[in-house]
């Protein structure tokens, strides 16, 4: 009697714990695929892919600083805490609201290649594309002048006080968490070669992981100079001179004057309207205009009928995908070495022309395609909203993950590959010239609504980045989704011709699917004539946030594919 009590008892703990796993999985409120709330706020908000990041930026607001002030001091963490996506060698994106003139403004802090490179050169090393790594892929790192551009014009705290905190962590340490750990690793592992970058990143031959505390002395003796002496001590004194020396050391083409030259430009955004909403982004040489070329197509069809995820949307966002992609390919560069057809591609009579490529039965097999290099990249993106409403979207990047994996002597930190993105065909408009901007990925964007900012958001992530911009605000605009879940639905990536010839799509591409599609939805899919993996990275990472003016709060999202959060105050 007692053995059969027993095996009672057990069962029904058996149940117990079967049915606390079901429920556990399940959330009370919001879609279950969604990681957590929103965090809501009223005096201002801070999103970042570091924790300790998007702390120091919250204080920096709490000192008085604005939005400007707190997303220079958030990059500068970024740049020690999470060096395989972002850092001083790389270059700077953002799109600011401004309170006071009720507008936005635009600037492009990305750099031009070395003037003592060219073209030959390649052709005589026999380089059919710029190397990923090595001193070939340089361009001059835009990040530092474009912190102090927009210093100079939004600014509140002295620069000092902004970089304080990042001198701080550099000198005293940080512990890595866990997704920039994985990543760091795989990076000490693939820059074996480069003494400098071992020394640095791999401290005693050591390979850090998950709660290693990393100090960077290097890095706060170069962020002390740029916070006491300002811009020109990186671009006309003695840092310029440190990477001009090894640049000669190492066999590069950078020379002072490369530095000495450099200015960030300030341009002006476009737009494109979907459904009351204007969808801000940054003309080329970025690619954010293929968002605005995406949703000028898309808005002149019934999606929310189709259902979010279906595979009859599904296949339409990916055929759209396509057709801008073969624009993004031929006409996006460097606008001041080529005239650029900005305003046609975003009129309403080429997106009405180029929809007539659209099947919405059968995928598209043959269409001239972009690099499949431009797949590539490793990014930091970072959002800011203060108490007065100033809007910061900001995307800073080495490119590949460390970049280049060269550190100049005694710095702290890693030049980036962002000239890998030069195409080395002579009638290209982005062929490799002197002096000139490489077609760059990384995008900040910005929503606004009857001239108010409304939502401030990106996504990271190479040729994903139009793509997550696209999803994500389909996410809350068609089938309304809040500011988390939006980051957090299941996405699709599509990426280039799985044939040798990379310049031509010429099987349709592959579809790249999150977990959370159903297999029905690919076999659909399938019968389309979309190609289809599973894999488990390449997605993006998200941040965002919503300012709801009437109510008077900040709503903010970080997803979970990386190591960030949303936090408010």
């Amino acid at each position: 009697m007692a053995k059969v009590n027993i095996l009672s008892l057990l069962l029904i703990l058996l149940i117990f714990c079967l049915s606390m796993a079901l429920f556990s999985a399940d959330r009370l409120t919001g879609k279950m695929f969604a990681t957590r709330s929103e965090v809501i706020s009223t005096e201002g908000m801070v999103c970042a892919s570091q924790p300790l990041a998007v702390q120091i930026g919250i204080a920096i607001l709490k000192k008085g600083g604005n939005a400007i002030d707190a997303a220079i001091a958030v990059n500068a963490a970024l740049g020690l805490m999470e060096p395989t996506s972002s850092g001083i060698g790389g270059d700077l994106f953002a799109i600011v609201y401004d309170s006071k003139t009720k507008r936005l403004y635009g600037l492009n802090s990305s750099g031009p290649s070395p003037m003592a490179l060219s073209l030959k050169h390649f052709k005589e090393k026999g380089h059919k594309r710029v190397p990923y790594y090595g001193p070939l892929s340089w361009t001059v790192p835009g990040c530092v002048d474009g912190w102090f551009e927009l210093h100079k014009k939004f600014g509140k705290l002295p620069m000092k006080d902004i970089l304080a905190p990042a001198i701080s962590y550099a000198k005293k340490g940080f512990p890595l968490s866990e997704l920039i750990a994985l990543y760091w690793q795989i990076s000490v592992e693939r820059f074996a070669k480069y003494e400098n970058f071992q020394k640095l990143y791999a401290p005693g031959g050591k390979l850090l992981k998950k709660g290693d505390i990393f100090k960077n002395p290097e890095l706060a003796k170069t962020l002390s100079l740029i916070a006491e002496k300002g811009r020109d001590v990186f671009y006309k004194g003695e840092i310029a001179g440190t990477i001009a020396r090894y640049s000669e050391r190492v066999g590069g083409f950078f020379r002072c004057e490369d530095f000495a030259d450099y200015h960030a430009e300030w341009v002006e955004p476009l737009s494109a309207n979907y459904k009351g909403y204007d969808v801000w982004e940054l003309p080329p040489n970025g690619q954010g205009i293929a968002v605005l070329q995406m949703l000028n197509m898309l808005k002149k069809l019934d999606l929310k009928s189709m259902g979010h995820n279906s595979a009859q949307y599904l296949h339409t966002l990916v055929e759209m995908k396509k057709i801008v992609y073969e624009d993004r390919a031929r006409f996006y560069a460097d606008p001041k070495f080529a005239k650029l057809p900005i305003e046609k591609l975003l009129s309403p009579e080429y997106a009405e022309e180029r929809l007539k490529l659209y099947d919405p039965d059968k995928a598209l097999k043959e269409l001239p395609y972009h690099d499949k290099a431009l797949e590539k990249g490793d990014t930091i993106y970072l959002t800011v909203v203060d108490k007065d409403r100033n809007a910061v979207s900001l995307i800073q990047s080495n490119y590949a993950g460390f970049g280049s994996g060269m550190v100049p002597d005694g710095l702290g930190f890693c030049l980036q590959d962002r000239g890998a993105l030069f195409n080395l065909e002579k009638e290209h408009l982005n062929v490799f010239e002197p002096g000139k901007r490489p077609f760059h990925t990384i995008i900040p964007a910005m929503v606004t609504k009857d001239g108010k900012p409304v939502f401030t958001f990106g996504v990271m992530g190479g040729s994903m980045q139009p793509q997550g911009h696209v999803q994500v605000l389909l996410n809350i605009i068609e089938f309304g989704m809040n500011i988390q879940e939006a980051g957090d639905a299941p996405r699709f990536r599509h990426g280039g011709s799985s044939q040798p010839d990379y310049g031509v799509m010429t099987d349709g591409g592959v579809v790249y699917l999150e977990s959370g599609i159903s297999p029905e939805t690919i076999r659909e899919l399938l019968g389309k004539g979309q190609q289809i993996s599973k894999t488990a990275g390449g997605f993006g990472g998200y941040q965002g946030i919503w300012i709801d003016a009437v109510r008077g709060i900040l709503i903010g999202g970080s997803e979970s594919r990386k190591d960030g959060c949303a936090t408010g105050y």
